[in-house]
């Protein structure tokens, strides 16, 4: 038996990195005794496996674990970055081509905001592309109504604090200038929920778009909206080394 198949990791995570779903409906899939460990029907996620272990889900058997992979995606306006939506607007996911295999977003774009999302099938990578630990910056366009200026730049390199949440420094530059709107260069390396927009309108500018240009090494570039183009395994290895793979 190799190191590999002794390396024990729960369940859940086992379902989901092989393409099942994700940990959470692992979890719920588990305690509606719909998956079986080695014959037996499993009671607890709480359950560490090996890939020698045999596992079964509604009777039919888990294959192995997937090979890391990775996508870059234009996400479009209009589109929510979630598997579900108590809404009912229309996800990221259901535009994705029917070929695709089960991914998940690294970070979210909201509702209004477009541009690259990097898409895998590897939650682990996920986690560890989205700690700030990592140290990938993600850099934005964007467009606002209002004045952009030396000081408020300044503010924004400092760090701020809004509402009692405190954001690190963001790197801004002004591109241009079209009648009352601005166009700004942002650059970050935290990215909390609603960032950029939460900010600018506490210095007094209101966001009218906003397009995410990269992500840590990966850019959109001109790739069309909606489009999606897979990350080549030599791309993956110079990028985050063997680890993932």
């Amino acid at each position: 038996m190799s190191t590999e198949e002794q390396k024990p990791e729960r369940i859940a995570k086992r379902l989901a990195r092989a393409g099942v779903c994700s940990r959470r409906d692992a979890e719920r899939l588990i305690l509606e005794g719909r998956v079986k460990l080695n014959g037996e029907i499993l009671a607890s996620p709480a359950q560490n496996v090996t890939e020698a272990d045999q596992i079964e889900v509604d009777g039919n058997p888990v294959g192995a674990k997937e090979p890391t992979r990775l996508w870059r995606y234009h996400k479009p306006k209009g589109l929510v970055t979630t598997h579900r939506d108590e809404q009912g607007r229309q996800t990221i996911f259901e535009s994705l081509p029917e070929d695709m295999p089960r991914v998940i977003s690294v970070g979210r774009l909201d509702l209004n905001s477009e541009g690259l999302i990097l898409l895998t099938n590897n939650g682990a990578l996920t986690r560890h592309l989205e700690l700030p630990a990592t140290g990938w910056t993600r850099k934005y366009r964007v467009r606002a109504f209002g004045e952009m200026t030396d000081a408020k730049i300044a503010r924004l390199r400092n760090g701020l604090t809004v509402d009692g949440v405190q954001y690190g420094s963001i790197l801004a530059s002004v591109e241009r200038e079209t009648g009352d709107n601005v166009w700004i260069e942002m650059i970050l390396t935290e990215g909390k929920n609603r960032e950029i927009r939460r900010v600018l309108e506490f210095l007094g500018l209101t966001v009218n778009r906003l397009i995410r240009t990269s992500y840590g090494p990966f850019t959109l570039g001109n790739m069309d909206e909606g489009a999606v183009e897979e990350v080549s395994k030599k791309t993956i290895q110079e990028t985050l080394g063997g680890k993932f793979l």
